[in-house]
């Protein structure tokens, strides 16, 4: 019979899996989300997923998993938010809002995974078992977003401290609900995007200004 964090953690792979594939049908065909053919091939993934191969009849997502390991519930919810919106017309998630979420993302993981890979005297993966200092951090993060009018991360924070308690994942650690690699590498790319995005943009207006000086 399958455990319920087997389940939860193939389930949550499934849903970021088919996410990923509406994005990739709509970019590459710039078709509009809520189309048919996409809601269709997007459930016809899903169901493949499930589909016992091999000869020990194991589901394919279950050797997804092998692959990517378990997703953390950020990264999750994320991936629902994404299907809701482009599938069932769901509210977006504003602009600031993602930027303060992948930027807490980007920091958090340059935080931990150096520090747990053993690159510091501190082992930052170990407050993660039920330390209250990482409780309280978390509850001052929610706290400043609150008070920054940030809805996003601290109902995220909380969904994922919920499912720590309930024990969904395999790990007992509070890390693995926050994050994991593949949204931090996101998160990373997003942020450094962004980042050159916006200096570049101002590094190309000083430069048109200095051009558009020297004709006047």
């Amino acid at each position: 019979m399958l455990r319920l964090t087997d389940a939860f953690a193939l389930l949550g792979i499934c849903v970021v899996l088919c996410a990923g594939l509406i994005g990739l049908l709509t970019a590459w065909r710039a078709a509009d989300a809520r189309a048919a053919w996409v809601k269709v091939l997007a459930a016809l993934g899903f169901v493949l997923l499930w589909v016992p191969v091999g000869a020990t009849n194991i589901p394919v997502v279950a050797y997804a998993r092998g692959l990517t390991g378990d997703l953390s519930v950020t990264l999750v919810m994320l991936a629902v938010w994404r299907v809701g919106r482009l599938v069932l017309k769901g509210r977006a998630i504003a602009q600031r809002e993602q930027i303060a979420l992948m930027a807490a993302v980007a920091v958090a993981a340059l935080f931990l995974y150096p520090l747990a890979l053993g690159w510091g005297d501190w082992d930052a993966y170990r407050p993660g078992w039920g330390s209250w200092g990482m409780l309280l951090a978390l509850l001052v993060l929610c706290a400043v977003c609150w008070a920054a009018n940030l809805q996003v991360l601290p109902a995220l924070v909380a969904t994922a401290l919920l499912a720590w308690s309930l024990g969904l994942l395999e790990s007992g650690n509070l890390w693995d609900y926050l994050l994991d690699p593949w949204l931090s590498i996101y998160a990373l790319a997003y942020v450094v995007h962004k980042v050159a995005h916006k200096v570049g943009r101002k590094v190309f207006i000083k430069c048109a200004q200095a051009v558009m000086a020297r004709f006047r």
